[in-house]
């Protein structure tokens, strides 16, 4: 395969990963596409078991694209759904094929932090990947800062939880998708397209206030 034939085959895949958010779970989409390509890789190799495989052109593999996309369609939800690219740091709040925002957005650094006394603890600060949901939608939200905060700070962990509260730094909103993440905004702007977080997705002030206008508790969420 030459380079010119990966970039394309890339750039497609990235599309259709995209397209494929309307499905709620991005398992479903993988399967599809290697249902998609086992099936054709299969045919040649019974009609053509002499010749040398082959990159599959442009052509064809804008041909599978779009009957990929077709077949992926049907499963969209009905109302606007988020989708965050961890790779490119973009959220998009999407309603079928149409984009109601694209907004740069800062998202998981992938560092670990280790327990200085209990080496069997380790934080890894990613976002996680997969299907989820908005859970919760807080207003003017404070930040509970977990053990990791402090020890990432050198400093020790208090035994009183309300010096664990801090307001003011997670914008007008958080919206709440499981296990302690949240969609929230930044005192740090010129961050924001740059993968700094300890998992969570941070966007601008009037970006987080589109996604307040449009997605409410339930709204579908796939990241990748």
């Amino acid at each position: 395969m030459t380079r010119a034939i990966a970039r394309s085959s890339l750039s497609l895949a990235k599309r259709s990963v995209l397209s494929a958010a309307a499905l709620i779970g991005t398992a479903l989409a993988a399967g599809l596409v290697a249902y998609q390509f086992g099936d054709s890789r299969e045919v040649e190799s019974r009609s053509l078991p002499a010749e040398p495989r082959q990159a599959p052109s442009l052509a064809r593999l804008r041909t599978q694209h779009a009957a990929l996309k077709q077949q992926l369609a049907f499963y969209a939800p009905a109302g606007p759904y988020i989708v965050v690219d961890t790779a490119r740091n973009r959220l998009y709040v999407k309603q079928r094929e149409e984009v109601l925002l694209d907004a740069v957005a800062s998202t998981g650094s992938g560092t670990m932090l280790d327990h200085p006394d209990q080496p069997e603890q380790r934080w890894i600060f990613d976002t996680p990947r997969g299907a989820f949901a908005v859970q919760s939608k807080l207003v003017n939200p404070a930040w509970v800062k977990p053990d990791w905060a402090f020890l990432e700070e050198g400093r020790a962990i208090p035994a009183n939880a309300a010096e664990r509260v801090e307001t003011g730094i997670l914008g007008e909103y958080a919206f709440g998708f499981g296990n302690g993440y949240f969609i929230h905004g930044t005192l740090y702007t010129r961050l924001l397209g740059k993968n700094v977080t300890h998992g969570c997705i941070r966007l601008n002030d009037d970006d987080l206030r589109t996604v307040n206008r449009l997605a409410d508790i339930g709204t579908p969420l796939i990241i990748f």
